[in-house]
C-alpha cells in the first residue's frame, strides 16, 4: 500500500480516537501512538500531518506534551470525498452548489469556442491531475482539477459568467485544506475514476460534438453534485 493511503486510513483510526475523547484530552505520545497503530515513523508523521491539518488533534513539545484531540474541522461532502476546511462550511457548500449550477453553462461555452492550442493548455491541466493521482495526493489533485475548471471558464466562457465561477473557485480552493475519500471508496481508485471523468469531459470539448459533450456535462454533475441536505448533514 502507498504510504500515503496508509497514512490516510491511520488518520482516520486516530480521528476515531478523537471522537470518543473530549477537546483537550490526551490520546498519548507520537511513539506509544505509532505502537498502537503499527505503522512506522514516517507513516505516524504523515497522519498526524493530516489530522492536524483537519484540525483533528494538536502536538506539544516538552514534558508535559503529546497529542491532544482538538475540536475537527467543519466539512462538506463532494461527492465521494470529504472536504476539510479551514471556516463556515455555509459559504463553501453555497459556492459548490452555484458553482454545479454553472458547470454546465461554462463547459458548453467552451464546447463552442475553444481552439486546439486551448485544448492543449487543458490537456497541460489534465497531466497535472494524473501525476498527482499516480501520487494519491488528494490535495494536489484537487487543487489541480480546480485548475481545470478555472482554465475551461478563462478560456471559453463570457465574462461575467468567467468572473463570477471562478470566484466561486477560488473560495472553495482557498477554504479546503484537506480531501479525503469516504469510508466506501479507495482513495488511489477514487482518484483515478476521477482522472478519467475529467479526461473524457476534456476531449468531448476539443470534439465540438454537442451530444458528446452533454453526455461529458451529465456524467459529471452526477459525480459532483452536493444537494442542500448532504451539505447540511456534513457540516
Amino acid at each position: 500500500m502507498h504510504m500515503y493511503s496508509l497514512a490516510e486510513l491511520t488518520s482516520q483510526r486516530l480521528a476515531q480516537l478523537v471522537e470518543a475523547a473530549e477537546p483537550g484530552d490526551l490520546l498519548g505520545n507520537k511513539e506509544d501512538l505509532r505502537r498502537t497503530f503499527e505503522v512506522s515513523h514516517g507513516v505516524m508523521n504523515e497522519a498526524l500531518r493530516i489530522a492536524q491539518s483537519r484540525g483533528e488533534v494538536t502536538i506539544r513539545r516538552g514534558p508535559h506534551g503529546g497529542v491532544f484531540a482538538a475540536r475537527p474541522s467543519p466539512t462538506v461532502r463532494l461527492g465521494n470525498s470529504v472536504l476539510s476546511l479551514d471556516s463556515d462550511a455555509t459559504s463553501v457548500s453555497d459556492a459548490l452548489r452555484l458553482r454545479e449550477a454553472l458547470e454546465p453553462l461554462v463547459i458548453a461555452d467552451a464546447a463552442r469556442s475553444l481552439s486546439a492550442d486551448d485544448i492543449d493548455v487543458l490537456r497541460g491541466c489534465l497531466a497535472d491531475m494524473n501525476a498527482a493521482a499516480d501520487d494519491d495526493d488528494s490535495i494536489a489533485f484537487f487543487h489541480a482539477n480546480l485548475a481545470l475548471h478555472a482554465k475551461i471558464a478563462e478560456l471559453g466562457a463570457t465574462g461575467m459568467l468567467r468572473s463570477f465561477y471562478t470566484g466561486l473557485l477560488e473560495i472553495i480552493r482557498e477554504h479546503t485544506v484537506q480531501v479525503s475519500p469516504t469510508d466506501a471508496v479507495i482513495a488511489g481508485q477514487h482518484l483515478r475514476e476521477r482522472y478519467d471523468l475529467h479526461a473524457e469531459l476534456v476531449e468531448a470539448i476539443a470534439s465540438h460534438d454537442d451530444d458528446r459533450v452533454a453526455a461529458a456535462i451529465e456524467r459529471h454533475e452526477s459525480t459532483t453534485f452536493i444537494s442542500a441536505a448532504e451539505a447540511s448533514r456534513a457540516s
